[in-house]
């Protein structure tokens, strides 16, 4: 496991989007692999800078769900209403995501591989990954 002061070092990647789009899961398997990947619940504030305010991060993905699909899996009693809401409270971190991908019919593996590939094209730009 990487030590504290080598983790500081390393590129911050947030990890933004509505609840049940698969955050959690591609946050766990970035780390495993070495990544400073930091889930951030931005659906949740009303600031609309919130991801940004206190990640301050070099990298920003947002990871999109429908409605519809967020119900398969996790069952729920919030309706498109709240999916709204969400949307909104989002529409700031979406506007600003360097990466932008909606899991509604991917795999968590397709989604982890998306964001390698993006984390991969990324070296040696400004964003520092």
């Amino acid at each position: 496991m990487v030590n504290e002061i080598e983790r500081d070092r390393r590129p911050l990647i947030a990890i933004v989007g509505p609840c049940a789009s698969g955050k959690s899961l591609l946050v766990r398997a970035l780390r495993e692999l070495g990544y400073n990947a930091r889930e951030v619940v931005q659906e949740h504030s009303y600031a609309p800078a919130m991801w940004q305010i206190i990640t301050q991060p070099d990298a920003l993905i947002y990871l999109d769900v429908s409605w519809e699909a967020a119900r398969l899996r996790r069952p729920t009693d919030a309706g498109p209403a709240r999916w709204e809401e969400q949307a909104r409270r989002l529409r700031h971190a979406r506007r600003h995501a360097d990466l932008y991908v909606n899991t509604d019919r991917l795999t968590p593996h397709e989604v982890l591989e998306r964001a390698l590939a993006f984390l991969g094209a990324c070296v040696g730009r400004a964003v520092g990954l």
